[in-house]
């Protein structure tokens, strides 16, 4: 059981360490996520033996292909494609992408706050409003213009919600500990 906590309390402290640099300097930091790595596959193998560390393979490879098509098609930061790989070495495969998924939606609604936190939810809705009356105006669709596009080019910090994506994913570890050190 203590090293399902140390295995967890880890990826956590990982991922508030790059949360708060993601944040502050719009970077995840490399000296964060190797490290990170090679702690998710030492940890997960002197936990499970042969099977975890394969498993924590599976894991680290699927997240970090499929961050690296996000990287290569969408333009993701290299960081954020080595902090889900990170995540998929400690989680493992399943629980991997299953963070992966929540991430990238926890991801877009943070990011779709911040747009209508900096833009202004009545701002927003008098844009479309008038985007539409053009459109019925011109009788089809009309492109919306550069400058109305720049609050979508928005930084997306991916951080917090991979830490917040972990939680999620983890939640049944973490009562199971509780359960068992009598404190619920």
């Amino acid at each position: 059981m203590t090293w399902t906590v140390g295995i967890l309390v880890t990826l956590l402290l990982l991922l508030l360490v790059a949360t708060i640099t993601d944040i502050r300097a719009q970077m995840i930091y490399n000296w964060n996520t190797y490290p990170g790595i090679v702690l998710g596959f030492v940890m997960r193998s002197a936990a499970g033996g042969m099977p975890a560390l394969e498993d924590s393979v599976k894991g680290f490879f699927v997240c970090g292909g499929l961050m690296l098509v996000c990287f290569v098609l969408f333009g993701l930061g290299g960081g954020d494609l080595k902090l889900i790989a990170m995540m998929g070495a400690f989680l493992g495969f399943e629980r991997g992408v299953e963070a992966l998924l929540w991430t990238l939606v926890l991801g877009g609604i943070f990011g779709g706050i911040v747009i209508v936190w900096q833009t202004g939810f009545m701002n927003i809705v008098l844009q479309i409003a008038r985007h539409l009356g053009k459109v019925w105006q011109a009788g089809g669709w009309v492109p919306v213009p550069p400058a109305a596009r720049k609050p979508l080019k928005q930084t997306l910090f991916l951080a917090p919600a991979a830490l917040v994506a972990v939680l999620i994913v983890t939640n049944d570890l973490w009562l199971n500990i509780l359960n068992l050190s009598g404190m619920r």
